[in-house]
This record gives structure tokens, sequence and C-alpha cells, in this order.
């Protein structure tokens, strides 16, 4: 794919693919990694971290206040994957 190089302020700039934008999830502020070598420049998306309710439970430091009835209540999202 052939992209022209355009001039913002003392910099260059290039657009990136909407393709590559929707089948990665990105948006603007997101961050990608660029590895050069040569001639050549790759654009990685770097994985994301996944977390798990428990875990981040487990992490919670000891005497914070707790809502009522929250350890009861059904998960909404994705909290049991």
């Amino acid at each position: 794919m052939l992209q022209t190089l355009r001039k913002a302020g003392g910099s260059l700039v290039m657009t990136v693919p909407k393709a590559f934008i929707d089948q990665n999830g990105l948006g603007e502020g997101s961050q990608v990694e660029l590895q050069l070598l040569g001639t050549k420049m790759t654009v990685e998306v770097p994985a994301r971290p996944r977390y798990k309710l428990a875990s981040l439970m487990a992490e919670m430091p000891e005497g914070l206040p707790r809502a009522e009835g929250w350890d009861e209540m059904p998960g909404v999202g994705l909290e049991n994957d």
C-alpha cells in the first residue's frame, strides 16, 4: 500500500488505513509499537491486559468500605470470564 507523507508542523505524518484501525479496535489516543529495521517499519498493536475481577478484588487493601449485598449480586458483563 503506497502512502504519501504530509507535513504537520515540524514532522512528516502518514495516515493509518481504516481497515487496520477497525481490525485492531484502535482509536484516537491508542498506542502502537513501531519497529524499524533498515528501510522497513512495522506497526504492532500491543496485547491488552486481561483482568479478572477476583484478581483485582484480591489486591484490594483490607478495611475499605464495601456495599451491602455486593458479593451476592449477579454479574452483568464479562466479570466471570
